[in-house]
This record gives C-alpha cells, sequence and structure tokens, in this order.
C-alpha cells in the first residue's frame, strides 16, 4: 500500500517538474454508465475493458494488482483516472491552457531518457493504470496541462500548498461538470478529485479490490 502510492505520488511529482518548462451529486440516471462527465456517459464496458487490459498487463509484468484488499479496486482507479483527464481538460480550458503535439511528444522524450527504456517507462506508467495499449500521450498531455493550471493560478504545484491550492481549482473544474459517478464504484467528491475512501485525490488513488459485475447508475 505504501509502496504503490510513494510510486505514485513520485512519478507524479517528477512528471510535474518535466512539464513545467514545457509551458510558455447527485447521480443521474445513465443505464449502463460508469459515470457520466460533462453530459459524456464513461460506459460500464469501456471501464470494464480498460480494466481488463490493465489488470493482464500488470499479471504478465509481475506487478501487484491487488490494490489493497478493501473494496472498491482497480475499477475504482481506473475510473478516476479516466475522470482526472477530463476534469483537467475543463480546468486547462477555463485557464486557457494549450498544449501543442510537439509539447507532448517532447515531454514524452524526457519520460524516456528519465526512465532509460520505453519498457520502464510503461512499467511507471503501469503503476498508475496506464496500461500498456493506452497512449502515453495522454498522461503526458495531462502533466501539461497540470503544471499549465499551475503556473496560470500561480503556485508550485510540487509543493504541499501548491498541490492544495490546484486541487482546489480542480475541484472547481468537476463541479462545473457535474460529475455522476455510479453508486457502485464510490461516491464522488469533487473538493478531493476521488470516489469513495481512495485518499490521493487527483494523483489517481489506486486502494481497493476490484469489483467485477456491471451496474447502471440508478438515481
Amino acid at each position: 500500500m505504501v509502496r504503490r502510492r510513494t510510486a505514485t505520488l513520485s512519478l507524479t511529482a517528477a512528471a510535474l517538474v518535466l512539464a513545467a518548462p514545457l509551458i510558455t451529486s447527485c447521480a443521474a440516471e445513465h443505464p449502463g454508465s460508469a459515470a457520466v462527465v460533462g453530459g459524456r456517459a464513461i460506459t460500464v464496458t469501456e471501464l470494464q475493458n480498460r480494466v481488463t487490459q490493465l489488470r493482464s498487463a500488470q499479471a504478465k509484468a509481475g506487478q501487484d494488482v491487488d490494490l489493497s484488499g478493501a473494496k472498491g479496486g482497480l475499477s475504482r482507479a481506473v475510473l478516476t483516472g479516466l475522470l482526472d483527464y477530463q476534469v483537467l481538460d475543463r480546468a486547462a480550458a477555463d485557464h486557457h491552457v494549450t498544449v501543442t503535439r510537439r509539447q507532448t511528444k517532447a515531454l514524452e522524450a524526457l519520460y524516456l531518457q528519465r526512465y532509460g527504456s520505453a519498457a520502464a517507462l510503461r512499467a511507471a506508467l503501469m503503476q498508475i493504470q496506464v496500461a500498456p495499449g493506452q497512449p502515453t500521450d495522454a498522461f503526458a498531455r495531462s502533466m501539461i496541462q497540470k503544471a499549465g493550471v499551475a503556473k496560470a493560478i500561480g503556485v508550485d504545484p510540487t509543493t504541499p500548498q501548491g498541490v492544495a491550492a490546484l486541487n482546489t481549482e480542480l475541484g472547481k473544474a468537476a463541479q462545473a461538470l457535474h460529475v455522476d459517478v455510479n453508486p457502485r464504484y464510490g461516491t464522488w467528491s469533487a473538493a478531493s478529485g476521488s470516489i469513495g475512501n481512495a485518499t490521493s485525490g487527483w494523483l489517481r488513488p489506486a486502494t481497493e479490490a476490484e469489483q467485477q459485475q456491471p451496474a447502471a447508475v440508478t438515481g
């Protein structure tokens, strides 16, 4: 538990350091949805496909996929990550932060340099629920966005005070998107950017055991 969270925080903090220089509810009824954000449904099927892909990749890599033995699981962690991307998109738009393909590719190159190989980078990304079949540029883009929003509000996202201020700003974006999460996965908190009892907020919490059967949001 402590080891995995430390790895997650280390990777995310490192990513923000690398990204910085590149910067010049009440659930509604949506059957079959794991969550609805900004009016777009994240379907249970979409979520389960990502979870299955990630679980398989982690098992092949010998990584621990039992994220703590409590309830909620890998599904909750992956769903939180999907919500994070959309919340960051909204926050970036609110603060006129744009990300170019050139910036994204430059940050990916820095990741490769830092980790030494594509395989090592993939292993690190799997620790924060990015499966090998998913593009690394989405994560790179999110880190540039996060650094850009932090710069826009005048905080350092690598400090505790900066993290708190950035979380508050992302919470505003989440509220504006009216995020609804299927109760099966837990209760969404816009303030902390987490579902249920996950505590690491916008850093993709990975703290509980997988839920297996799909369920619809019923209100």
